[in-house]
């Protein structure tokens, strides 16, 4: 576990984990464009470190573990914030909370159950996670320049979450009945 924590892929996702008060600190105070350049330093700490994994053949367990950990964490957070600072409508962050919750407990209830995991993200998640990183790039850029355009893409991001948190989750339920159709099938077979 400790070598797996010393790659230059986790050192990298770890860092990202560091950057998220110091965003929202930002955000709370009111300094936008120091919680966007923060913000963004995350995003592309977030693609070195995949890419270093893959080319330094450093892909480990903890790895594929700690990076969706630490883009929750940061975009779970920034839509929460944004949300009581009143930059985010709480709609869409109930939507962005409900999905991942229930996600976490059906996981961990299929973990303990069943033993089934590692539900890889489906392209429905990742197109989330790509609308809720424009939703917040855009939230905040807005505030730092609240020109018309910004504002349609920010409402474009806003209402693209919306779609892919639903579409995602839906597809999350038929792919868990799959897992236990197949789980149960196995099981028949043994």
């Amino acid at each position: 576990m400790i070598r797996q924590l010393g790659t230059v892929a986790n050192q990298l996702t770890l860092l990202r984990l560091v950057f998220v008060p110091f965003i929202i600190i930002n955000v709370v105070d009111g300094n936008y464009q120091w919680a966007l350049a923060l913000f963004v330093a995350a995003g592309i700490s977030d693609g070195l470190d995949g890419l270093l994994a893959r080319t330094l053949k450093q892909q480990t367990l903890l790895g594929e573990y700690l990076d969706p950990i630490a883009d929750k964490l940061l975009l779970s957070s920034l839509f929460l914030v944004l949300s009581f600072m009143h930059r985010i409508p709480w709609r869409f962050t109930v939507l962005v909370f409900t999905r991942d919750i229930g996600i976490l407990i059906v996981s961990a209830l299929l973990y303990a159950t069943t033993g089934l995991r590692n539900f890889r993200p489906s392209i429905f998640g990742k197109l989330n996670t790509a609308a809720q990183i424009g939703a917040v790039f855009f939230v905040m850029l807005f505030e730092i320049n609240s020109i018309p355009e910004l504002f349609f893409a920010k409402r474009s991001f806003l209402w693209l979450t919306f779609l892919f948190t639903v579409l995602s989750g839906i597809h999350y339920i038929f792919l868990v009945g799959q897992r236990l159709r197949e789980h149960a099938q196995s099981r028949a077979a043994q």
